[in-house]
């Protein structure tokens, strides 16, 4: 009788004290979300997602396949932190100077 022996790829972690909670990929500051964006929205392939944040190329597809295994909720991340900046523009949070027209 044969037995399974499951392997796994162990690059991804969470923590509520690294990146509030975010999933990351472990040795380093970057969420999964991020690689997702490089991805998904700025159209970056696996090798050059690798060469612009310094990863390998296990680390880049481990965050990918963490994506798509959990896409909803990383999505959703996404979505309301692109509000949160966009809302934080409109406010000016953080300007040190006043509207140049307004």
């Amino acid at each position: 009788m044969s037995v399974n022996t499951i392997q796994t790829i162990d690059q991804i972690a969470t923590n509520p004290r690294i990146r509030n909670g975010r999933p990351f990929i472990i040795g380093t500051t970057l969420t999964v979300a991020d690689v997702a964006i490089a991805k998904v929205f700025m159209m970056m392939e696996a090798e050059e997602i690798a060469d612009y944040y310094r990863l390998t190329l296990p680390q880049v597809y481990s965050a990918l396949a963490y994506y798509y295994e959990h896409k909803a909720d990383i999505d959703l991340d996404i979505e309301q932190r692109r509000r949160l900046a966009e809302e934080m523009k409109e406010k000016r949070v953080g300007s040190r100077h006043p509207p140049l027209f307004g």
